[in-house]
Order: structure tokens, then sequence, then C-alpha cells
């Protein structure tokens, strides 16, 4: 499993006081103290991102930073609707400055971008959430290792494990629901606001979209993983065919990889689409964004090697799931599938080879890990495609189908997992009826695609595995932390 690790932002300092004016009429409720609460919260937030730079990933605390980002945001919504009930003004605009770090940049420099208005901090605030969320999920899942193919591992600790994965699972549904968010409402109230001037790729309605769908992918490769768990340790011990009983549906298995390669190529087409139009945004280098319209390809080229790795696991398991069902009917198939993947896979595997360009943040052990977890898939598929080849060759002599006619008999892909609706905190001073004006009520997200549960073209066995999935609706370590 390979969770994109996000370089968090900094930002500069600023004090709410210099240009947060009390203009309230009741003196017993004056919002006064609370501005200057909403300057330490985020003077705590600005030191913790710095802390955050300075220290080793395997260190960061990125619990800390949610909890920071949990006690600011409030207090940002309570300014917010002070200033849109005039109970308090403004002395001039505010400028908040933010360090990108999904721009694109010459020597792979991060700009600190000046932003003006309240709803820039509100944005780089819930992008940096998003960003801490997905961060903290990928450190849970890291320090799990691959207990599932541990032979000594005792039943009570695999499922402790299994609820840990579980939580790094729902920290995922969390940060696709912010990111969304973001996309859907928050960067639109800012350009209701009338926001004016360029601004970087990181905070473009497409690469926030872009972050949901890698998120929510993210989740979904954890949940197949979660699925694999029990039958992982027998697989390894005996691979190839036929599967152990305890192994899910290969038919499954194959549906929810080709949905993750799905979100993967949209996020892709996402993240791309700042780069298409940055003809009309030359004027970022001159007003001092120093963007070049561009997210960097170090995402860009993980949202491709995962989609290249999910499509060609999906190949794996729907050529493994038609020498299940007979390789006297389905021979033929099951090896073209399995064929298909393992040229895949070793084309990923030769992406990988050369030295790491000077601009790619991607750290070596995270190439190797990379490299390591496809030669593994490429492994078990060799195992199966030379066990099906070999009973096709000498018993059913089944006609290999081209790979275009292959491609006519690949099904619709299955969500197992969904974002958890982004809801903005109450803000924590301010007239009641702005805080109903700002505190949105997020719509759960209709995902229009077939999902693990609503087809009634599904066996009872594929019905059956969908149990172990976490839930769509209320799964483990969902709205807390621990």
């Amino acid at each position: 499993m390979n969770i994109y690790l996000y370089h968090l932002p900094t930002t500069g300092t600023i004090s709410f006081g210099d240009f947060c004016i009390d203009t309230s009429a009741d003196k017993a409720r004056t919002p006064a103290p609370h501005i200057a609460e909403a300057t330490q919260t985020r003077a705590n937030l600005r030191a913790v991102l710095k802390e955050n730079k300075r220290t080793q990933d395997s260190e960061k605390d990125y619990l800390r930073l949610i909890k920071v980002l949990d006690d600011y945001l409030p207090q940002l919504y309570g300014i917010m609707s002070s200033v849109a009930s005039s109970t308090v003004s403004l002395r001039f605009e505010p400028v908040f400055s933010w360090r990108t770090t999904l721009s694109s940049q010459l020597l792979n420099t991060c700009p600190r971008v000046p932003l003006p208005s309240l709803h820039a901090d509100l944005a780089f605030s819930l992008l940096t959430y998003g960003m801490a969320l997905s961060n903290f999920a990928r450190l849970t899942v890291n320090a799990l290792g691959y207990y599932e193919h541990d032979s000594a591992i005792s039943a009570i600790e695999r499922h402790t494990k299994d609820e840990k994965l579980n939580f790094a699972v729902s920290l995922l549904c969390r940060a696709s629901g912010v990111f969304a968010y973001l996309s859907e409402s928050a960067l639109a109230d800012w350009n209701n606001a009338g926001a004016s001037g360029p601004r970087p790729p990181d905070l473009t309605t497409e690469v926030c979209a872009a972050l949901s769908k890698m998120a929510l992918a993210d989740a979904q490769a954890l949940a197949i993983r979660k699925l694999l768990s029990l039958s992982a340790n027998e697989s390894t011990l005996s691979p190839g065919p036929p599967l152990p009983k305890s192994h899910p549906s290969a038919a499954l298995l194959a549906k929810l990889h080709l949905e993750c390669a799905s979100l993967y190529i949209s996020a892709r087409s996402l993240a791309l689409t700042p780069g298409k139009v940055r003809t009309t945004r030359n004027a970022a280098s001159e007003s001092g964004i120093g963007a070049s319209g561009e997210v960097t390809g170090e995402l860009t080229r993980h949202l491709t090697d995962e989609a290249a790795f999910h499509s060609a696991l999906a190949h794996k398991w729907l050529g493994v799931d038609a020498g299940e069902r007979g390789v006297a009917i389905k021979g033929g198939e099951a090896v073209g599938f399995l064929a298909w993947a393992k040229r895949e896979l070793e084309d990923l595997c030769g992406s990988f080879k050369g030295t790491l360009l000077r601009k790619d943040r991607m750290s070596g052990e995270d190439r190797r890990g990379k490299k390591e977890r496809v030669i593994l898939e490429l492994a078990s598929v060799e195992v199966f495609l030379l066990q099906y080849k070999k009973m096709n060759d000498s018993l059913s002599f089944q006609p290999v189908p081209k790979q275009s006619d292959l491609q006519t008999r690949i099904p619709a892909g299955r969500l197992a997992v969904s974002p958890k609706p982004y809801e903005p905190p109450i803000p924590a001073f301010g007239s009641s009826t702005s805080n109903k004006l700002l505190a949105h009520t997020v719509q759960n997200l209709d995902v229009p695609r077939q999902t693990a549960s609503d087809t009634d073209s599904d066996s009872d066995s594929d019905k059956e595995v969908v149990k172990q999935l976490p839930s769509r609706k209320g799964y483990t370590g969902a709205g807390s932390y621990f």
C-alpha cells in the first residue's frame, strides 16, 4: 500500500488585532477577547507547521497538527461570522501568506504566496487539514508493516492490526470529505465574495477535487488489503491455484481494483487541468504568486503509477476468477487476463529504473517500496499464469482471446467506501444568524457508480464478503482520533 506523502505548507505571522475592529454594540458580549484568542490559535498552527517541516517523516506528530487545526477553524469561522454580522469591521483587507507545496516550480522551490481575504486563510487551513489526515493515515499504515504475511501472528494481534487498518481507512475518508468540501463549497464561497487575482494550483477547484478522489482511492485500496488480511498468509504459504477457502471472491477483488484505477485516473485528469489552462494565468509570476500553473510532477506520477498498478491487479483477479470457474470452460480467458496483467506489471516495474530526478522529492525508500510491491505482485501473477497455461495447454485447449476481446469482458468497478462529508465547525463566536449561514450541513455525497451493496447481480458469496469491508456509513474510528 502506497499512500501519497504530502509536504505540508507553512504560513506567515499575522495578528487579527491589527485589522479587526470591535464594533459590537453589546459590550457585555464584545468579540475583542475572541479576536486575541484567534491570533493565539493561529500562532500555534504556524508553530506546529514549522516544527513539522523540521522533523523526520517517521517522527512527525500529525495528530497534534489535526488538533491544532480543530482549535483554529472555529476561531476563524468566528471572525468571518462577526464580520458578516458587522460586530467586527476590517480596518483593511488582510493578506495571508502560505507556502505552496503542490505547485510545480523551477528547482522545486516552494514560494510563499500572499493571498488577500479571510477566505484565503480558510481555504489553505482546510487544505492543510486534509493533507494532515492523509499523512496520519499513511503513518498509521506504515507502522503496521506487512503483518498479514506473518505466519507467527496470533488471531488477536491480527484483529488489532485490522482495526488500525480500518482506522486509517476512516482517516482517508475524512480527508476525502475535507478536500471535497474545499473544492465544492469553500472555494465557491471565496469566489462569491468577489475574490480576484491569481491563485496557486493548490487552491483550484480541479486540484482539490483530484485530492478528494485520490484519498478515496487510497481508502478503497486499504479496504481491499483488510479484506485479504485473513487469506494472505495461506496464499503466501501455498501460492497459485486453487484459492484457499478463506480467500474472498476474485471477481469482487477485480471490481474493487477497477474502481481504484478509475478514481486515480480521474484524479490525474483533474490534477493536470490547471496546467492545460496555464496560458491564461501568465500574470501569476508577475503578481508575486510565482506558480507555473501546474501541480508537481511527483503527484501526477504517483497517480499514474497507482492507476496502472490497480489496473494490473484488476486484470490479475479477472484471470484468476476465470480459472477458478473452470479451466475447461474459461482456460483461455484466464491465460489472457493474466498475461495482460504480467505485461502491465513488467512495464510498471521498468518505470522505476534509473536515478531520481533532482525535482523529484520521493525518497529512495518510497521508490524501493513501490518497486518491491510490484515485484511481489508480478511473482504472484507468474505463478497463476504458469499453472493455468499448463492446464489449458494440456487439458482444455481453449483459445486465448486478444486483448481487445478481453476489454469487452471487463465489468464495472465497485466502491466499498465513501467520503465522510465535512461539516464546518460552529463558529466559536459571532451572531447566531451568521452562525447558521456559515455552519453548512453538507449532504452525503451521492456516488452514481455501482457500489458494493446496491446491485442485484452480485452473488451471495460476494455479498457475504462485502460485510468484511469497512462500512460506508459507520466505519471504525469515524469522527475520532483514537
